[in-house]
């Protein structure tokens, strides 16, 4: 018996749901429905809030799910990162569209707080572009 054969042999590791919804936003445009992954927290580093859109072919929002987690971040949530992709694949989207960065408040302007203000529970969003975090003036 030679040294290869008395190794055990490890299983293979499944991939984490998270690694796999990564993989798939990185991933060349495929064809509609569109799935839409957006993070939202209170600052920049923590994600609170995740939401998921399925847009047909003419920018239609056919399906919108959201999940949240005040314990820790939500994007290392290994159970709603299985969710998300389960969503995602019941509604058979051949495209996901993912930025690499958490893009605004978990709260809903007109919900949580009154139209055309800002967040009082979120100040860190108050003055700063969502898309690349620069602070406006």
């Amino acid at each position: 018996m030679n040294a290869k054969s008395r190794r055990k042999r490890r299983p293979k590791r499944a991939r984490r749901a998270r690694d796999i919804l990564e993989s798939r936003a990185r991933r060349p445009f495929r064809g509609h429905p569109i799935a839409t992954v957006a993070y939202y927290g209170p600052d920049d580093k923590l994600a609170t809030k995740v939401a998921v859109g399925i847009l047909d072919g003419n920018d239609k929002l056919i399906a919108l799910e959201r999940w949240y987690s005040r314990e820790r971040d939500i994007r290392l949530d290994q159970a709603i990162n299985q969710q998300i992709l389960e969503f995602i694949q019941e509604h058979e989207a051949q495209s996901v569209g993912m930025p690499d960065r958490i893009i605004g408040c978990p709260h809903e302007e007109g919900i949580d707080y009154p139209k055309g203000e800002v967040c009082p529970q979120c100040p860190f969003w108050a003055n700063r572009d969502r898309w690349t975090g620069e602070t406006i003036r």
